[in-house]
């Protein structure tokens, strides 16, 4: 951070910023800035890279001894970024969170296919059903979306505000909506996105 950028802050802001970097250090010594309050839970493995910057209200969820988070570096979370993991979420180099962002691996029972759960079940009683998360380099993620489990999002993709995305999005896509779907590709002939009819 250079001197101009500190003349944003006030006293408070300068305090603040300080005790978030002491925080940061003693949490995860390869970060850059992971803004408090924050919710850290990791039971089983995890990696941050380089650069690693969150926004207050972070959530990182890595819930049984197998699970595994791996993040790489560069990575910024907006405000209020959630991550759960029951069994993997890996996250690429140079991504970035806007605020709200919700990614799980796993959900409370099954509702496709032959083995379905039982709706008279109390949810935090069904079966945990579990699918790997990815998420390329350089994509961009907007406000208020939620990744779901077993998802793949390919290299330098945008997912638009407020959408969900419920299956795989091609690298070099915008996709938007609820569930997501692709609208436009970059096409590198001409070097523009296109849009998908």
């Amino acid at each position: 951070m250079v001197l101009h950028d500190l003349r944003k802050y006030s006293f408070w802001g300068l305090l603040s910023l300080a005790i978030n970097l002491m925080y940061t250090k003693i949490i995860f010594p390869c970060a850059l800035l992971v803004r408090r309050p924050a919710h850290i839970r990791i039971l089983g493995s995890y990696s941050i890279g380089r650069g690693f910057t969150s926004g207050p209200g972070l959530i990182l969820d890595v819930l049984n001894d197998n699970a595994e988070l791996l993040i790489g570096s560069n990575v910024k979370l907006n405000h209020r970024c959630h991550i759960g993991v029951m069994k993997s979420v890996k996250i690429g180099n140079d991504v970035l969170f806007a605020s709200n962002v919700f990614i799980s691996d796993h959900t409370h029972g099954s509702y496709i296919g032959d083995m379905q759960s039982n709706p008279l079940q109390p949810p935090n009683e069904r079966e945990i059903v579990c699918g790997n998360v990815e998420i390329g380099d350089k994509v961009w993620i907007g406000e208020n979306v939620a990744v779901l489990l077993g998802v793949s999002i390919g290299e330098s993709s945008i997912i638009g505000a407020n959408s969900v995305v419920t299956k795989d999005i091609p690298a070099f896509s915008i996709a938007v909506g609820s569930p997501a779907r692709v609208i436009k590709t970059w096409d590198k002939a001409v070097e523009k996105w296109v849009a998908v009819s």
